[in-house]
């Protein structure tokens, strides 16, 4: 069950990296980023306020349990990790060929895995070692595809933006694996949904507010909607995952990431992103590598 819930949530994952993509073309990143979370934490309360005054919602499988004083400062750091993998990835994103971005990000799981070796003393088998090499390897040809587009990793800032938006990612799912141990899944989404909207807030009126008129322009799209519906659902499935008894972090995180075909499929037929064929061999490379560590888990 969990693992079928793993490719759910790639699948949506997928979705909610085209939107992204869609919503901030010529678009001011931190409104964008901060109206999506608006639009989440709306999904989000009335499953909290259902939870408050209908005793019988308790049952359901989206009651969001109470949580104590310690469990919000726990989350409240969750949402700062997320905010800041979010704010790397969103001007990345924008600024970076999809093509180029969505499969950087999607090298995620193998830093999951390398945390979980040292942070966790988990040990690599034999085909997690060959998929943790695959794809790192799959990862430096990105560098060459990308200078075949005038992006180098050298030298450009929305490479290292994307570069630092996988690190801190594979944090937070390092965290998830914390966290789901001991709180229910909802509580985890909807409380830190609701701390990054504070959050977000102030960084939206202390850093765009005050420069609005004179940087990029926002523009409220239908596509920012869609953002955050397709994350919910990527993250409930996920979050829900991670919480089923003897579900892996390892294998969960790299099925997740798998949904990184969907922006690949966008960027090549509909943003016409050039030198695909390198690319394609690179995220070859990528799938490879998250099987091995697949058949490894």
């Amino acid at each position: 069950m969990w693992l079928f819930l793993g490719f759910v949530s790639a699948l949506f994952l997928g979705f909610y990296d085209v939107f992204k993509k869609t919503s901030l073309q010529g678009n001011a990143v931190i409104p964008v980023l901060f109206s999506s979370i608006v639009i989440s934490s709306a999904y989000l309360l009335p499953f909290y306020l259902l939870s408050l005054s209908v005793p019988s919602f308790s049952t359901s499988v989206f009651y969001v349990p109470g949580i104590d004083f310690r469990t919000h400062l726990l989350l409240i750091l969750k949402a700062l990790i997320v905010l800041t993998s979010w704010l790397f990835a969103y001007f990345a994103i924008k600024h970076l060929p999809i093509t180029i971005a969505s499969p950087i990000k999607a090298t995620q799981p193998v830093w999951v895995v390398v945390g979980g070796l040292l942070i966790f003393n988990e040990k690599l088998s034999f085909y997690q070692s060959i998929g943790v090499g695959i794809t790192l390897f799959s990862f430096l040809l990105l560098s060459v595809a990308g200078k075949k587009d005038g992006f180098s990793i050298r030298n450009n800032k929305w490479i290292w933006f994307i570069i630092l938006a996988t690190f801190t990612g594979a944090l937070s799912g390092l965290y998830d694996k914390f966290l789901l141990k001991h709180i229910h899944p909802m509580s985890v989404l909807v409380f830190y949904t609701f701390y990054q909207a504070i959050i977000m807030g102030a960084i939206t009126l202390l850093l765009w507010f005050p420069t609005r008129k004179t940087t990029t322009h926002f523009q409220f799209r239908w596509s920012i909607g869609f953002i955050s519906l397709f994350l919910m659902m990527a993250d409930f499935t996920y979050f829900y995952a991670l919480s089923l008894p003897d579900s892996m972090i390892s294998i969960i995180g790299t099925v997740r990431r798998s949904g990184v075909i969907v922006p690949f499929l966008y960027g090549a037929l509909v943003m016409k992103d050039k030198n695909l064929k390198l690319k394609v061999i690179d995220l070859i490379g990528l799938v490879i590598g998250m099987v091995f560590l697949y058949l490894g888990s």
